[in-house]
């Protein structure tokens, strides 16, 4: 697959104007996990501006996964005998996972955005394995995801996930602990070597002590004991107080908000618009990041501003900007649940979470602090082909589920004229207009119209001697199966 340069060299400006078919679905396909053909119907025609801020407007009311009933259990709600404790903790992990994957199917871009926070506050699961503590730091995730970056930075750090994860329940007065006030630096606000100093680093780690109180298992809430904390002054980035948690936020917002607001809105950028920021490439990426950046302190650090200014501008519409992303393993299949509106339950849902494992993206676990390495990294040799297998498998089990949902999908994608045509290119366009941002290359176009047409006899087509084929023919819903077979290993099939 070809690696897209960032060409792009649009501004900033609000792009003004109305939604149109591709607008409406690069949109979707980046402020959420892509929309059926309906949500994107109502969508075209619609003002730009407006219609972005009612998307926001929606991620900032949404409410959060209700707690489950046991998502303030501590220790003593679980049987002590770890035979018995295990398979509970599994089931509730395996449960909360359900709910959250169902989250990133029907919420858009609240869950986007929870989701790619997910990726920057990192925490592996696997470290400590306790479905409440999961629960509380994704309810976190949710809270924040499009509120005020200060208020997310000092709240996440506080979470029980977070604490274990980066060793800050072992963060004692007489013996400091540096992993989360090296990371709080390094990957949450600054980026590495940005501005900070080691002795910052070991400063601030003494100013973040006492966090400690835990009980014996790591499902209980941590709390905070003054006794195994720091009290003395301590200086950093270049200020002496007698700084605390709190104290250490207010510091770092305070002496750093040029640094803060380049870091993350370059990240807000190459998740968005594209992986590429380096003007080197002939874009202006780093001008539009510098924009967004001085919205983002403009506005003290709400989140929501600056993704307002970037989905209105002309630099996140243009040409250069579709389809440029390569899908992740959650995009892929949450994208063709949308897309095609398929039915799924349950088990969809959790056999998400288990071919996602196996393709390089595993939930909540990805392999180190830094998170998922994306783009091109999903796409090796291995997990191409089980890209290419697990997304033929859910189109097989919807097939054997209900046939009909094919023919559904096709007349939907082909709107009106999907009643009357008898042309079956036309048919096939459309549904290869709906599952690629930008459509297929002409050499291979007619192989996706030889797929479609090779379960018919050619008579049966606009132009033979009978022409009375159409998507009402039996079998047509039996051609779209094939069509999608085809269209799921073809390489624009993995941008987004």
């Amino acid at each position: 697959m070809a690696y897209f340069v960032n060409c792009n060299t649009a501004s900033l400006n609000p792009i003004g104007g109305s939604l149109d078919k591709q607008k409406a679905e690069h949109l979707y396909r980046r402020l959420g996990f892509s929309a059926s053909v309906d949500t994107i119907n109502a969508a075209i025609g619609q003002p730009i501006s407006a219609y972005i801020d009612n998307l926001i407007a929606q991620a900032v009311s949404m409410p959060e996964i209700a707690a489950p009933v046991w998502g303030n259990w501590t220790g003593a709600d679980y049987p002590e005998d770890s035979d018995d404790r295990n398979p509970i903790l599994n089931q509730q992990k395996n449960e909360f996972y359900n709910l959250y994957i169902s989250s990133l199917v029907t919420n858009n871009l609240r869950d986007r955005l929870s989701f790619f926070w997910s990726n920057h506050f990192v925490t592996e699961y696997r470290n400590y394995r306790a479905a409440p503590l999961l629960y509380r730091y994704v309810d976190c995730l949710q809270r924040n995801s499009i509120g005020n970056f200060k208020t997310f930075v000092s709240e996440i750090g506080l979470t029980d996930a977070m604490l274990y994860y980066l060793d800050g329940v072992y963060n004692n007065g007489n013996n400091p602990n540096e992993n989360y006030g090296r990371e709080l630096y390094e990957l949450f606000t600054l980026g590495e070597g940005n501005n900070y100093t080691e002795e910052d680093i070991i400063e601030t780690a003494r100013a973040l002590t006492g966090y400690v109180e835990r009980g014996d298992e790591s499902y209980t809430p941590i709390t905070f004991n003054p006794e195994k904390h720091d009290a003395e002054s301590k200086t950093i980035l270049g200020q002496t107080a007698n700084f605390d948690y709190d104290g250490v936020i207010d510091n770092l917002f305070t002496q750093r908000p040029n640094e803060i607001s380049w870091f993350i809105c370059k990240k807000l950028y190459e998740f968005f618009v594209h992986p590429d920021s380096d003007d080197a490439t002939g874009s202006n990426a780093e001008e539009i990041i510098q924009g967004l950046a001085a919205t983002f302190r403009a506005n003290d650090f709400e989140i929501a501003p600056v993704l307002a200014q970037l989905f209105k501008s002309e630099h996140f519409f243009d040409e250069e900007a579709i389809g440029v992303i390569i899908k992740s393993p959650f995009d892929i299949y949450i994208n063709l649940i949308n897309e095609t509106k398929f039915s799924y339950d349950d088990d969809t849902i959790a056999s998400i979470e288990n071919i996602c494992r196996l393709i390089g993206q595993e939930l909540f676990n990805p392999p180190g602090v830094e998170g998922w390495y994306r783009d091109r990294t999903w796409i090796n040799t291995n997990f191409m082909i089980g890209r290419w297998l697990s997304s033929e498998l859910f189109l097989q089990n919807a097939f054997n589920a209900d046939s009909e949902q094919f023919r559904t999908f096709a007349l939907d994608a082909t709107g009106p004229t999907g009643m009357t045509t008898n042309d079956p290119d036309e048919v096939s366009k459309a549904i290869l207009d709906k599952l690629l941002p930008k459509g297929i290359a002409d050499d291979e176009l007619q192989n996706a119209y030889d797929v479609f047409r090779s379960d018919v006899p050619e008579q049966y087509y606009i132009g033979g001697i009978d022409g009375s084929w159409s998507l009402y023919y039996p079998g047509a819903e039996n051609q779209v199966y094939l069509l999608l077979l085809h269209i799921v290993r073809q390489p624009e099939f993995q941008l987004k």
